[in-house]
Protein backbone atom coordinates (compact mmCIF):
# COMPACT_ATOMS: atom_id res chain seq x y z
CA UNK A 1 0.00 0.00 0.00
CA UNK A 2 2.68 2.58 0.79
CA UNK A 3 4.47 1.36 -2.61
CA UNK A 4 1.86 2.57 -4.79
CA UNK A 5 0.70 5.73 -1.99
CA UNK A 6 4.36 7.15 -3.31
CA UNK A 7 3.67 5.77 -7.00
CA UNK A 8 0.61 7.64 -7.67
CA UNK A 9 2.24 10.84 -5.79
CA UNK A 10 4.74 11.07 -8.39
CA UNK A 11 2.55 9.75 -11.63
CA UNK A 12 2.18 12.90 -13.41
CA UNK A 13 0.59 12.67 -16.92
CA UNK A 14 2.26 14.29 -19.34
CA UNK A 15 2.06 12.07 -22.35
CA UNK A 16 0.59 13.90 -25.52
CA UNK A 17 -2.67 12.41 -27.06
CA UNK A 18 -2.49 9.40 -28.89
CA UNK A 19 -5.42 10.21 -31.07
CA UNK A 20 -6.43 14.10 -31.38
CA UNK A 21 -10.50 13.18 -32.83
CA UNK A 22 -12.79 10.25 -31.92
CA UNK A 23 -15.81 9.86 -34.13
CA UNK A 24 -18.69 7.53 -34.50
CA UNK A 25 -19.89 6.66 -37.77
CA UNK A 26 -22.88 4.86 -38.51
CA UNK A 27 -24.15 2.68 -41.96
CA UNK A 28 -27.42 1.04 -42.37
CA UNK A 29 -27.79 -2.95 -43.58
CA UNK A 30 -28.78 -3.63 -47.40
CA UNK A 31 -32.49 -4.50 -46.09
CA UNK A 32 -33.91 -1.59 -46.56
CA UNK A 33 -36.16 -2.52 -43.20
CA UNK A 34 -37.61 -6.02 -44.95
CA UNK A 35 -36.32 -8.57 -42.61
CA UNK A 36 -38.91 -11.58 -43.93
CA UNK A 37 -35.86 -13.47 -45.40
CA UNK A 38 -34.46 -13.89 -41.61
CA UNK A 39 -31.21 -12.33 -42.89
CA UNK A 40 -29.24 -9.28 -42.45
CA UNK A 41 -26.32 -7.92 -44.59
CA UNK A 42 -24.05 -5.00 -43.80
CA UNK A 43 -21.44 -3.85 -46.02
CA UNK A 44 -18.54 -1.04 -44.99
CA UNK A 45 -17.92 0.09 -48.29
CA UNK A 46 -18.79 3.85 -46.71
CA UNK A 47 -16.57 3.29 -44.03
CA UNK A 48 -13.56 1.80 -46.22
CA UNK A 49 -13.57 4.80 -48.28
CA UNK A 50 -13.54 7.39 -45.39
CA UNK A 51 -9.52 7.12 -45.03
CA UNK A 52 -9.84 6.69 -41.12
CA UNK A 53 -8.81 4.30 -38.65
CA UNK A 54 -11.57 2.36 -38.16
CA UNK A 55 -11.71 0.43 -34.48
CA UNK A 56 -13.93 -3.05 -34.80
CA UNK A 57 -13.30 -4.04 -31.80
CA UNK A 58 -15.03 -1.50 -29.96
CA UNK A 59 -18.15 -1.61 -33.34
CA UNK A 60 -21.56 -2.72 -32.25
CA UNK A 61 -24.73 -3.83 -34.24
CA UNK A 62 -28.08 -1.63 -33.33
CA UNK A 63 -30.74 -4.08 -34.01
CA UNK A 64 -34.52 -3.17 -33.49
CA UNK A 65 -36.76 -5.91 -32.10
CA UNK A 66 -40.43 -6.57 -31.62
CA UNK A 67 -41.58 -8.54 -29.48
CA UNK A 68 -45.56 -9.30 -29.83
CA UNK A 69 -48.10 -11.22 -27.39
CA UNK A 70 -51.52 -11.36 -29.33
CA UNK A 71 -54.78 -13.22 -28.21
CA UNK A 72 -56.97 -14.38 -30.30
CA UNK A 73 -59.11 -12.31 -32.46
CA UNK A 74 -62.21 -14.26 -32.30
CA UNK A 75 -63.22 -15.14 -28.95
CA UNK A 76 -65.97 -16.01 -26.91
CA UNK A 77 -64.50 -14.36 -23.34
CA UNK A 78 -63.71 -10.86 -23.33
CA UNK A 79 -61.15 -11.44 -20.88
CA UNK A 80 -58.44 -13.50 -22.66
CA UNK A 81 -56.60 -10.56 -22.30
CA UNK A 82 -55.95 -6.97 -20.93
CA UNK A 83 -52.90 -5.66 -20.82
CA UNK A 84 -54.46 -1.69 -21.04
CA UNK A 85 -55.69 -2.50 -16.87
CA UNK A 86 -53.07 -2.14 -14.44
CA UNK A 87 -54.99 -4.87 -12.75
CA UNK A 88 -54.62 -7.68 -15.16
CA UNK A 89 -50.75 -6.10 -16.33
CA UNK A 90 -48.99 -8.67 -18.84
CA UNK A 91 -46.05 -6.41 -18.22
CA UNK A 92 -44.22 -9.24 -16.94
CA UNK A 93 -46.04 -11.85 -19.60
CA UNK A 94 -42.97 -12.23 -21.84
CA UNK A 95 -39.06 -11.44 -22.17
CA UNK A 96 -35.96 -12.39 -23.97
CA UNK A 97 -33.64 -15.29 -23.53
CA UNK A 98 -29.79 -14.42 -22.45
CA UNK A 99 -27.94 -12.03 -24.85
CA UNK A 100 -29.47 -9.92 -27.34
CA UNK A 101 -26.65 -12.12 -29.75
CA UNK A 102 -29.01 -14.69 -29.47
CA UNK A 103 -31.07 -13.23 -32.64
CA UNK A 104 -27.95 -14.22 -34.75
CA UNK A 105 -28.18 -18.18 -36.06
CA UNK A 106 -25.05 -18.07 -37.87
CA UNK A 107 -23.03 -15.29 -39.94
CA UNK A 108 -20.37 -15.09 -42.92
CA UNK A 109 -17.88 -12.38 -42.82
CA UNK A 110 -16.16 -11.71 -46.19
CA UNK A 111 -12.97 -9.93 -46.04
CA UNK A 112 -12.10 -8.44 -49.59
CA UNK A 113 -14.16 -10.84 -51.23
CA UNK A 114 -12.91 -13.89 -49.45
CA UNK A 115 -14.70 -15.56 -46.90
CA UNK A 116 -12.69 -15.61 -43.60
CA UNK A 117 -15.30 -16.34 -41.18
CA UNK A 118 -17.62 -19.80 -42.42
CA UNK A 119 -20.99 -20.10 -41.47
CA UNK A 120 -21.23 -22.10 -39.05
CA UNK A 121 -25.23 -22.32 -36.95
CA UNK A 122 -25.73 -22.16 -33.23
CA UNK A 123 -23.01 -19.93 -32.93
CA UNK A 124 -24.91 -17.95 -30.22
CA UNK A 125 -24.81 -21.27 -27.87
CA UNK A 126 -20.67 -21.06 -28.20
CA UNK A 127 -20.70 -17.14 -27.79
CA UNK A 128 -23.21 -17.65 -24.76
CA UNK A 129 -20.56 -19.82 -22.78
CA UNK A 130 -17.79 -17.09 -23.53
CA UNK A 131 -19.86 -14.61 -22.26
CA UNK A 132 -20.59 -16.69 -19.16
CA UNK A 133 -17.09 -17.66 -18.42
CA UNK A 134 -14.93 -14.35 -19.20
CA UNK A 135 -17.62 -11.48 -17.73
CA UNK A 136 -17.06 -10.49 -14.12
CA UNK A 137 -20.63 -9.66 -11.54
CA UNK A 138 -19.33 -5.94 -12.03
CA UNK A 139 -18.85 -5.95 -15.60
CA UNK A 140 -22.68 -7.63 -15.89
CA UNK A 141 -23.88 -4.78 -13.56
CA UNK A 142 -22.03 -2.33 -15.83
CA UNK A 143 -23.03 -3.06 -19.06
CA UNK A 144 -25.36 -6.09 -18.66
CA UNK A 145 -28.64 -4.21 -19.36
CA UNK A 146 -27.12 -3.05 -23.15
CA UNK A 147 -26.52 -6.57 -24.23
CA UNK A 148 -29.22 -8.30 -22.62
CA UNK A 149 -26.72 -10.28 -20.64
CA UNK A 150 -28.17 -11.32 -16.53
CA UNK A 151 -27.13 -15.50 -15.76
CA UNK A 152 -30.33 -17.37 -14.83
CA UNK A 153 -30.47 -18.89 -11.73
CA UNK A 154 -29.21 -22.34 -11.83
CA UNK A 155 -31.45 -23.19 -8.70
CA UNK A 156 -34.80 -22.01 -9.95
CA UNK A 157 -35.23 -24.82 -12.22
CA UNK A 158 -38.42 -27.39 -12.72
CA UNK A 159 -39.33 -30.44 -14.71
CA UNK A 160 -42.76 -31.50 -15.70
CA UNK A 161 -42.66 -34.62 -17.54
CA UNK A 162 -46.17 -34.43 -18.37
CA UNK A 163 -49.40 -32.09 -18.79
CA UNK A 164 -51.29 -31.71 -16.04
CA UNK A 165 -53.37 -29.71 -13.67
CA UNK A 166 -49.88 -28.52 -11.74
CA UNK A 167 -48.12 -28.12 -14.98
CA UNK A 168 -48.16 -23.95 -14.10
CA UNK A 169 -44.82 -23.44 -15.55
CA UNK A 170 -44.89 -25.07 -18.63
CA UNK A 171 -43.86 -28.89 -19.92
CA UNK A 172 -39.87 -30.32 -19.69
CA UNK A 173 -37.46 -28.04 -17.84
CA UNK A 174 -38.52 -24.73 -17.11
CA UNK A 175 -36.63 -21.78 -15.76
CA UNK A 176 -39.26 -18.74 -16.35
CA UNK A 177 -40.77 -17.89 -12.76
CA UNK A 178 -40.70 -14.47 -12.44
CA UNK A 179 -41.59 -13.91 -8.88
CA UNK A 180 -38.25 -13.88 -6.62
CA UNK A 181 -38.67 -15.29 -3.42
CA UNK A 182 -36.41 -16.13 -0.97
CA UNK A 183 -38.88 -18.10 1.53
CA UNK A 184 -42.69 -19.22 1.08
CA UNK A 185 -41.25 -21.21 -2.09
CA UNK A 186 -38.13 -22.32 -0.15
CA UNK A 187 -39.08 -25.28 2.18
CA UNK A 188 -35.86 -25.79 4.42
CA UNK A 189 -37.65 -27.91 7.41
CA UNK A 190 -40.86 -30.20 6.19
CA UNK A 191 -39.36 -30.99 2.48
CA UNK A 192 -36.90 -32.92 0.67
CA UNK A 193 -34.69 -30.27 -0.48
CA UNK A 194 -35.27 -28.81 -4.33
CA UNK A 195 -32.92 -25.81 -3.89
CA UNK A 196 -35.11 -22.26 -5.08
CA UNK A 197 -36.74 -24.70 -7.52
CA UNK A 198 -40.08 -22.41 -9.41
CA UNK A 199 -38.93 -19.61 -6.60
CA UNK A 200 -37.94 -17.34 -9.64
CA UNK A 201 -35.33 -17.14 -12.32
CA UNK A 202 -33.73 -13.45 -10.75
CA UNK A 203 -31.70 -13.62 -14.47
CA UNK A 204 -35.00 -13.84 -16.45
CA UNK A 205 -36.26 -11.28 -14.10
CA UNK A 206 -33.51 -8.90 -15.00
CA UNK A 207 -33.73 -9.08 -18.33
CA UNK A 208 -37.55 -8.38 -18.67
CA UNK A 209 -36.50 -5.31 -16.56
CA UNK A 210 -34.17 -4.21 -19.42
CA UNK A 211 -37.13 -4.24 -21.80
CA UNK A 212 -40.29 -3.62 -20.19
CA UNK A 213 -40.35 0.18 -18.95
CA UNK A 214 -44.10 1.12 -18.89
CA UNK A 215 -44.89 4.90 -19.28
CA UNK A 216 -48.09 4.04 -17.19
CA UNK A 217 -45.96 3.14 -14.75
CA UNK A 218 -46.88 4.50 -11.22
CA UNK A 219 -43.46 4.95 -8.80
CA UNK A 220 -45.47 6.95 -6.11
CA UNK A 221 -47.94 9.18 -7.25
CA UNK A 222 -48.56 9.99 -10.74
CA UNK A 223 -46.65 7.78 -13.71
CA UNK A 224 -43.53 8.03 -15.83
CA UNK A 225 -45.28 9.63 -19.07
CA UNK A 226 -45.67 12.96 -16.14
CA UNK A 227 -41.70 12.67 -16.81
CA UNK A 228 -40.87 11.61 -20.65
CA UNK A 229 -43.00 11.79 -23.06
CA UNK A 230 -43.50 9.12 -25.69
CA UNK A 231 -42.40 10.61 -28.31
CA UNK A 232 -39.11 11.81 -26.29
CA UNK A 233 -38.97 7.10 -26.07
CA UNK A 234 -39.12 6.66 -29.50
CA UNK A 235 -36.36 9.57 -30.01
CA UNK A 236 -34.14 7.90 -27.38
CA UNK A 237 -34.37 4.73 -28.78
CA UNK A 238 -35.62 3.55 -25.22
CA UNK A 239 -36.57 -0.21 -24.66
CA UNK A 240 -40.24 -0.07 -23.72
CA UNK A 241 -43.93 -1.64 -23.62
CA UNK A 242 -45.01 0.47 -27.02
CA UNK A 243 -48.89 -1.32 -27.15
CA UNK A 244 -51.12 -2.40 -24.63
CA UNK A 245 -54.47 -2.79 -26.39
CA UNK A 246 -56.90 -5.51 -24.25
CA UNK A 247 -59.38 -7.66 -25.66
CA UNK A 248 -63.22 -6.68 -26.14
CA UNK A 249 -64.94 -10.30 -26.83
CA UNK A 250 -65.34 -10.96 -30.51
CA UNK A 251 -64.54 -7.88 -32.43
CA UNK A 252 -61.20 -6.85 -30.59
CA UNK A 253 -58.21 -9.28 -30.29
CA UNK A 254 -55.83 -8.52 -27.10
CA UNK A 255 -52.55 -7.34 -28.40
CA UNK A 256 -49.09 -6.65 -25.82
CA UNK A 257 -46.12 -4.80 -27.87
CA UNK A 258 -42.44 -4.29 -26.79
CA UNK A 259 -39.98 -2.00 -28.89
CA UNK A 260 -36.43 -2.74 -28.30
CA UNK A 261 -33.13 -1.51 -29.62
CA UNK A 262 -30.50 -4.12 -29.02
CA UNK A 263 -26.75 -3.49 -28.90
CA UNK A 264 -24.43 -6.39 -29.87
CA UNK A 265 -21.01 -5.91 -30.12
CA UNK A 266 -19.13 -7.56 -33.02
CA UNK A 267 -16.40 -8.63 -30.48
CA UNK A 268 -19.36 -11.08 -28.64
CA UNK A 269 -19.96 -12.09 -32.47
CA UNK A 270 -16.85 -13.74 -33.08
CA UNK A 271 -13.03 -13.54 -31.94
CA UNK A 272 -11.87 -11.90 -35.31
CA UNK A 273 -13.07 -9.00 -34.11
CA UNK A 274 -11.86 -9.15 -30.88
CA UNK A 275 -8.19 -9.47 -32.78
CA UNK A 276 -8.70 -6.97 -35.68
CA UNK A 277 -6.15 -3.89 -35.25
CA UNK A 278 -6.63 -0.18 -36.20
CA UNK A 279 -6.92 -0.13 -39.88
CA UNK A 280 -7.85 2.04 -43.06
CA UNK A 281 -9.95 0.85 -46.25
CA UNK A 282 -11.05 -2.14 -44.55
CA UNK A 283 -14.14 -3.36 -46.81
CA UNK A 284 -16.14 -6.26 -45.21
CA UNK A 285 -19.60 -7.99 -45.84
CA UNK A 286 -20.85 -9.55 -42.79
CA UNK A 287 -24.17 -11.74 -43.44
CA UNK A 288 -26.45 -12.45 -40.02
CA UNK A 289 -29.34 -14.98 -40.29
CA UNK A 290 -31.86 -14.14 -38.04
CA UNK A 291 -33.42 -16.20 -35.16
CA UNK A 292 -36.71 -14.72 -35.78
CA UNK A 293 -39.18 -16.77 -34.19
CA UNK A 294 -43.32 -16.97 -33.40
CA UNK A 295 -44.82 -19.73 -30.79
CA UNK A 296 -48.35 -20.69 -30.51
CA UNK A 297 -49.22 -21.83 -26.33
CA UNK A 298 -52.08 -22.29 -24.38
CA UNK A 299 -53.12 -21.48 -21.23
CA UNK A 300 -55.92 -23.04 -19.18
CA UNK A 301 -57.94 -22.13 -16.40
CA UNK A 302 -60.07 -24.12 -14.40
CA UNK A 303 -63.77 -22.49 -13.04
CA UNK A 304 -62.20 -21.04 -10.04
CA UNK A 305 -60.04 -18.93 -12.81
CA UNK A 306 -56.63 -20.48 -11.32
CA UNK A 307 -54.13 -21.67 -14.12
CA UNK A 308 -54.10 -25.71 -14.92
CA UNK A 309 -51.56 -26.13 -16.63
CA UNK A 310 -49.33 -24.24 -20.35
CA UNK A 311 -48.79 -25.81 -23.05
CA UNK A 312 -46.93 -25.00 -26.80
CA UNK A 313 -48.69 -26.04 -29.56
CA UNK A 314 -46.19 -25.11 -32.60
CA UNK A 315 -42.66 -23.30 -32.20
CA UNK A 316 -41.61 -21.74 -36.20
CA UNK A 317 -38.17 -20.77 -36.71
CA UNK A 318 -37.31 -20.18 -40.70
CA UNK A 319 -33.51 -21.05 -40.15
CA UNK A 320 -34.09 -23.96 -37.23
CA UNK A 321 -32.43 -22.03 -34.46
CA UNK A 322 -33.05 -21.13 -30.72
CA UNK A 323 -36.21 -19.76 -29.47
CA UNK A 324 -34.83 -16.44 -28.57
CA UNK A 325 -38.78 -15.89 -26.64
CA UNK A 326 -39.62 -16.54 -23.21
CA UNK A 327 -42.75 -16.94 -21.88
CA UNK A 328 -43.50 -16.70 -17.89
CA UNK A 329 -44.76 -18.56 -15.88
CA UNK A 330 -48.86 -18.89 -15.26
CA UNK A 331 -48.20 -19.34 -10.59
CA UNK A 332 -49.77 -16.97 -8.73
CA UNK A 333 -47.94 -14.09 -8.80
CA UNK A 334 -45.90 -14.91 -11.99
CA UNK A 335 -45.80 -12.74 -14.96
CA UNK A 336 -48.72 -14.57 -17.50
CA UNK A 337 -50.97 -15.11 -14.67
CA UNK A 338 -53.30 -12.36 -15.77
CA UNK A 339 -53.72 -14.41 -19.48
CA UNK A 340 -56.90 -16.18 -19.64
CA UNK A 341 -58.53 -14.29 -16.84
CA UNK A 342 -61.71 -15.68 -17.76
CA UNK A 343 -64.86 -14.18 -16.06
CA UNK A 344 -67.03 -17.59 -16.50
CA UNK A 345 -67.57 -19.93 -14.24
CA UNK A 346 -66.52 -23.04 -16.81
CA UNK A 347 -63.06 -23.96 -17.36
CA UNK A 348 -60.97 -22.16 -20.69
CA UNK A 349 -58.33 -22.46 -22.63
CA UNK A 350 -57.15 -19.97 -24.67
CA UNK A 351 -54.50 -19.79 -27.28
CA UNK A 352 -52.08 -17.09 -27.58
CA UNK A 353 -49.49 -15.78 -30.49
CA UNK A 354 -46.20 -14.99 -29.25
CA UNK A 355 -43.21 -13.86 -31.83
CA UNK A 356 -39.75 -11.70 -32.11
CA UNK A 357 -38.85 -10.12 -35.07
CA UNK A 358 -36.08 -7.90 -36.76
CA UNK A 359 -37.35 -4.44 -38.13
CA UNK A 360 -40.26 -2.56 -37.57
CA UNK A 361 -42.80 -5.14 -38.54
CA UNK A 362 -44.69 -8.38 -37.27
CA UNK A 363 -43.75 -11.55 -39.30
CA UNK A 364 -45.97 -13.81 -38.27
CA UNK A 365 -48.53 -14.08 -40.67
CA UNK A 366 -51.44 -14.49 -37.92
CA UNK A 367 -50.60 -11.47 -36.09
CA UNK A 368 -50.22 -9.12 -39.14
CA UNK A 369 -54.26 -9.54 -40.01
CA UNK A 370 -55.11 -8.64 -36.09
CA UNK A 371 -56.30 -5.03 -35.61
CA UNK A 372 -54.35 -3.17 -33.48
CA UNK A 373 -51.30 -5.19 -34.00
CA UNK A 374 -48.46 -2.00 -34.47
CA UNK A 375 -44.65 -1.51 -35.71
CA UNK A 376 -41.48 -1.11 -33.53
CA UNK A 377 -41.69 2.49 -32.32
CA UNK A 378 -37.89 3.03 -32.00
CA UNK A 379 -36.58 2.18 -35.72
CA UNK A 380 -36.64 -0.02 -38.90
CA UNK A 381 -33.35 -0.47 -39.85
CA UNK A 382 -30.18 -2.58 -38.57
CA UNK A 383 -27.34 -0.09 -37.72
CA UNK A 384 -23.70 -0.97 -37.35
CA UNK A 385 -21.52 1.74 -35.51
CA UNK A 386 -17.74 2.17 -35.59
CA UNK A 387 -15.72 4.29 -34.24
CA UNK A 388 -12.92 6.22 -36.24
CA UNK A 389 -9.45 7.57 -35.04
CA UNK A 390 -7.75 10.58 -35.93
CA UNK A 391 -4.20 10.24 -34.91
CA UNK A 392 -1.85 12.36 -33.23
CA UNK A 393 1.35 12.64 -36.58
CA UNK A 394 3.97 11.61 -33.83
CA UNK A 395 2.01 8.15 -33.05
CA UNK A 396 0.55 7.67 -37.29
CA UNK A 397 4.15 7.12 -38.33
CA UNK A 398 4.74 4.79 -35.16
CA UNK A 399 1.64 2.78 -36.41
CA UNK A 400 3.06 2.87 -40.21
CA UNK A 401 6.58 1.93 -39.49
CA UNK A 402 5.20 -1.95 -39.78
CA UNK A 403 1.70 -1.83 -41.87
CA UNK A 404 1.55 -5.65 -42.41
CA UNK A 405 -0.62 -6.89 -38.96
CA UNK A 406 -1.76 -10.46 -38.96
CA UNK A 407 -4.54 -11.35 -37.25
CA UNK A 408 -4.76 -14.70 -35.62
CA UNK A 409 -8.42 -15.47 -34.52
CA UNK A 410 -10.60 -18.72 -33.75
CA UNK A 411 -13.24 -20.19 -36.20
CA UNK A 412 -15.46 -23.01 -35.28
CA UNK A 413 -17.26 -26.15 -36.73
CA UNK A 414 -20.32 -27.70 -34.91
CA UNK A 415 -21.00 -31.35 -34.47
CA UNK A 416 -23.97 -32.85 -33.51
CA UNK A 417 -24.31 -36.32 -31.47
CA UNK A 418 -27.96 -37.63 -31.08
CA UNK A 419 -29.94 -39.73 -28.88
CA UNK A 420 -27.93 -41.35 -26.52
CA UNK A 421 -29.64 -43.55 -24.47
CA UNK A 422 -30.17 -42.31 -20.88
CA UNK A 423 -28.34 -44.22 -17.89
CA UNK A 424 -25.14 -44.63 -19.27
CA UNK A 425 -25.60 -45.30 -23.08
CA UNK A 426 -21.97 -45.19 -24.70
CA UNK A 427 -20.80 -41.92 -26.10
CA UNK A 428 -17.86 -43.09 -28.92
CA UNK A 429 -17.97 -40.82 -31.52
CA UNK A 430 -15.50 -39.25 -34.15
CA UNK A 431 -16.32 -35.63 -35.28
CA UNK A 432 -13.37 -35.32 -37.75
CA UNK A 433 -10.96 -36.54 -39.18
CA UNK A 434 -8.66 -34.00 -39.77
CA UNK A 435 -8.65 -30.48 -38.70
CA UNK A 436 -5.58 -28.37 -38.35
CA UNK A 437 -4.68 -25.18 -35.56
CA UNK A 438 -7.20 -27.13 -32.84
CA UNK A 439 -7.73 -24.91 -29.67
CA UNK A 440 -10.84 -26.54 -27.91
CA UNK A 441 -13.61 -28.37 -27.65
CA UNK A 442 -17.25 -27.48 -25.83
CA UNK A 443 -19.65 -30.08 -25.68
CA UNK A 444 -23.47 -28.91 -24.30
CA UNK A 445 -25.77 -31.53 -23.46
CA UNK A 446 -29.63 -31.09 -24.44
CA UNK A 447 -32.49 -33.63 -23.34
CA UNK A 448 -33.06 -35.57 -27.12
CA UNK A 449 -35.63 -34.14 -29.32
CA UNK A 450 -35.99 -37.59 -31.44
CA UNK A 451 -36.63 -39.77 -28.08
CA UNK A 452 -40.50 -39.20 -27.66
CA UNK A 453 -41.75 -38.18 -24.26
CA UNK A 454 -40.95 -40.78 -21.52
CA UNK A 455 -37.00 -40.85 -22.18
CA UNK A 456 -36.47 -37.43 -23.91
CA UNK A 457 -38.08 -34.21 -23.96
CA UNK A 458 -41.67 -33.84 -23.05
CA UNK A 459 -42.17 -31.31 -25.92
CA UNK A 460 -40.60 -33.77 -28.69
CA UNK A 461 -43.27 -33.55 -31.04
CA UNK A 462 -43.31 -29.86 -30.92
CA UNK A 463 -40.11 -28.52 -30.93
CA UNK A 464 -36.31 -29.46 -29.28
CA UNK A 465 -35.22 -28.18 -26.02
CA UNK A 466 -33.32 -24.94 -27.59
CA UNK A 467 -37.37 -23.47 -28.82
CA UNK A 468 -39.44 -24.17 -25.92
CA UNK A 469 -40.37 -20.27 -24.76
CA UNK A 470 -40.19 -22.29 -20.86
CA UNK A 471 -36.56 -23.19 -21.57
CA UNK A 472 -33.53 -21.04 -21.20
CA UNK A 473 -31.61 -23.99 -22.76
CA UNK A 474 -29.27 -23.31 -25.59
CA UNK A 475 -28.98 -19.45 -24.91
CA UNK A 476 -26.55 -19.78 -21.92
CA UNK A 477 -27.82 -23.03 -19.93
CA UNK A 478 -27.91 -26.56 -20.99
CA UNK A 479 -30.90 -29.00 -19.98
CA UNK A 480 -30.60 -30.15 -16.06
CA UNK A 481 -28.09 -32.83 -14.67
CA UNK A 482 -27.22 -33.88 -18.18
CA UNK A 483 -23.29 -34.76 -16.61
CA UNK A 484 -20.84 -37.40 -19.00
CA UNK A 485 -19.15 -40.07 -16.97
CA UNK A 486 -16.17 -41.67 -18.03
CA UNK A 487 -15.53 -38.52 -20.11
CA UNK A 488 -12.46 -38.35 -22.89
CA UNK A 489 -11.08 -36.64 -25.79
CA UNK A 490 -9.35 -38.11 -27.80
CA UNK A 491 -6.72 -36.35 -30.78
CA UNK A 492 -4.64 -38.52 -33.28
CA UNK A 493 -4.65 -41.35 -30.63
CA UNK A 494 -3.56 -39.16 -28.19
CA UNK A 495 -5.66 -38.98 -24.66
CA UNK A 496 -6.71 -35.07 -24.57
CA UNK A 497 -7.40 -35.64 -20.71
CA UNK A 498 -4.74 -37.47 -18.95
CA UNK A 499 -6.49 -39.95 -17.18
CA UNK A 500 -10.38 -40.50 -18.06
CA UNK A 501 -12.45 -38.43 -16.48
CA UNK A 502 -14.15 -40.26 -13.91
CA UNK A 503 -15.95 -37.58 -11.43
CA UNK A 504 -17.91 -34.81 -13.42
CA UNK A 505 -18.92 -32.42 -10.69
CA UNK A 506 -15.10 -32.37 -9.15
CA UNK A 507 -12.87 -32.97 -12.38
CA UNK A 508 -14.63 -31.46 -15.11
CA UNK A 509 -15.22 -27.97 -12.94
CA UNK A 510 -11.76 -27.77 -11.11
CA UNK A 511 -9.55 -29.16 -13.72
CA UNK A 512 -11.30 -27.66 -17.30
CA UNK A 513 -14.20 -25.34 -16.90
CA UNK A 514 -13.09 -23.34 -13.83
CA UNK A 515 -10.33 -20.67 -15.21
CA UNK A 516 -11.81 -21.47 -19.24
CA UNK A 517 -11.66 -17.07 -20.21
CA UNK A 518 -11.57 -15.74 -17.15
CA UNK A 519 -8.66 -12.81 -16.36
CA UNK A 520 -5.21 -14.99 -15.58
CA UNK A 521 -7.15 -18.15 -15.44
CA UNK A 522 -8.78 -17.09 -12.15
CA UNK A 523 -5.16 -18.06 -10.45
CA UNK A 524 -5.24 -14.41 -9.19
CA UNK A 525 -6.93 -14.07 -5.92
CA UNK A 526 -9.00 -10.63 -6.21
CA UNK A 527 -8.62 -10.56 -9.99
CA UNK A 528 -11.54 -12.69 -11.20
CA UNK A 529 -14.22 -13.22 -13.80
CA UNK A 530 -16.71 -15.67 -14.89
CA UNK A 531 -19.79 -16.86 -13.26
CA UNK A 532 -20.34 -19.91 -13.40
CA UNK A 533 -19.35 -21.44 -10.36
CA UNK A 534 -19.61 -25.48 -9.28
CA UNK A 535 -23.25 -25.56 -7.73
CA UNK A 536 -24.34 -24.06 -11.58
CA UNK A 537 -22.24 -26.58 -13.36
CA UNK A 538 -24.21 -29.19 -11.49
CA UNK A 539 -27.56 -28.11 -12.37
CA UNK A 540 -27.91 -26.22 -15.53
CA UNK A 541 -24.75 -25.05 -16.64
CA UNK A 542 -23.03 -28.78 -17.29
CA UNK A 543 -20.97 -27.36 -19.76
CA UNK A 544 -17.73 -29.84 -21.02
CA UNK A 545 -14.79 -27.72 -22.22
CA UNK A 546 -11.34 -29.00 -23.18
CA UNK A 547 -8.29 -27.13 -24.34
CA UNK A 548 -6.86 -28.52 -27.30
CA UNK A 549 -3.94 -26.16 -27.85
CA UNK A 550 -1.44 -27.32 -25.98
CA UNK A 551 1.18 -29.00 -28.61
CA UNK A 552 4.21 -27.65 -30.11
CA UNK A 553 4.68 -25.04 -32.86
CA UNK A 554 5.05 -27.66 -35.31
CA UNK A 555 2.28 -29.62 -34.79
CA UNK A 556 -0.20 -27.01 -34.95
CA UNK A 557 -0.57 -27.36 -38.95
CA UNK A 558 -0.95 -30.64 -38.73
CA UNK A 559 -4.45 -32.04 -39.59
CA UNK A 560 -5.69 -33.99 -36.64
CA UNK A 561 -8.64 -36.02 -35.89
CA UNK A 562 -11.14 -35.82 -32.90
CA UNK A 563 -12.97 -38.17 -30.94
CA UNK A 564 -15.79 -38.03 -28.39
CA UNK A 565 -15.97 -40.90 -25.30
CA UNK A 566 -17.86 -41.37 -22.39
CA UNK A 567 -21.24 -42.63 -21.06
CA UNK A 568 -24.56 -40.94 -20.67
CA UNK A 569 -24.57 -39.83 -17.13
CA UNK A 570 -28.35 -38.46 -17.31
CA UNK A 571 -31.54 -40.23 -17.02
CA UNK A 572 -32.86 -39.07 -20.18
CA UNK A 573 -31.46 -39.74 -23.62
CA UNK A 574 -29.56 -36.98 -24.87
CA UNK A 575 -28.23 -34.73 -27.72
CA UNK A 576 -24.83 -33.64 -27.36
CA UNK A 577 -23.35 -30.32 -29.54
CA UNK A 578 -20.16 -30.29 -29.88
CA UNK A 579 -18.31 -27.15 -30.74
CA UNK A 580 -14.73 -27.12 -32.54
CA UNK A 581 -12.64 -24.14 -32.09
CA UNK A 582 -9.47 -23.82 -34.31
CA UNK A 583 -6.66 -21.37 -34.85
CA UNK A 584 -6.70 -19.75 -38.06
CA UNK A 585 -5.60 -16.24 -39.30
CA UNK A 586 -4.86 -13.52 -41.95
CA UNK A 587 -2.42 -10.88 -42.84
CA UNK A 588 -3.63 -7.29 -43.87
CA UNK A 589 -2.20 -3.88 -44.32
CA UNK A 590 -3.58 -1.50 -41.79
CA UNK A 591 -2.81 1.27 -44.12
CA UNK A 592 -4.58 -0.37 -47.21
CA UNK A 593 -6.78 -2.78 -45.35
CA UNK A 594 -5.97 -4.86 -48.45
CA UNK A 595 -4.95 -8.82 -47.30
CA UNK A 596 -1.58 -9.37 -48.35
Amino acid sequence: MDKVTFDLSQDLDTSPNIFIKKEWINILDQQNGNYAGNQCIIETSALSNSNKFMNYREAYIAMPLLLTLTSPQSTSTATDMLPAAAGTSCDYVMGLKNFYGSMIHSFTVDFQGTTIVQQTPFTSMYNCFKLLTALSWNEIFSFGSQIGFYPDDPLSWTYISAASTTALDGLGTCVNTNQVSTGSLLNTTTAFNTYSSGAGNIGFLQRQQYINFDLDGVPTTGTYSALLSENSVKTMWKNYISKKQSSTGSTTAGVFQISVMATIYLRHLHSFFDKIPLAKGIFMKLTLNLNQTSTTFTKSNNASNACTGFNVTSVTSAVGGVNPLMIASGRSGCGAVNLNTSASSAATTVSYIASVAVGNQVLDSTQRTITGVAGNNLASNVYLYVPAYTFNPIYESVMLSSPIKEIKYKDLYLYQIINITANSGTINNLLTNGVSGLSEILIIPFHSTTAGTTAGHPLASVCPVYQSPFDTAGCGTTSPLCHINQFQVVVSGQNAIYNTQQHASIEQFNHHLKGTNAVNGNLTEGIGSGVINSLGFDNIYCYYNVNLERMLPVEEQVPKSVIVQGLNGSAKNCDYWCFLAYKTSIKISVLEGVRV
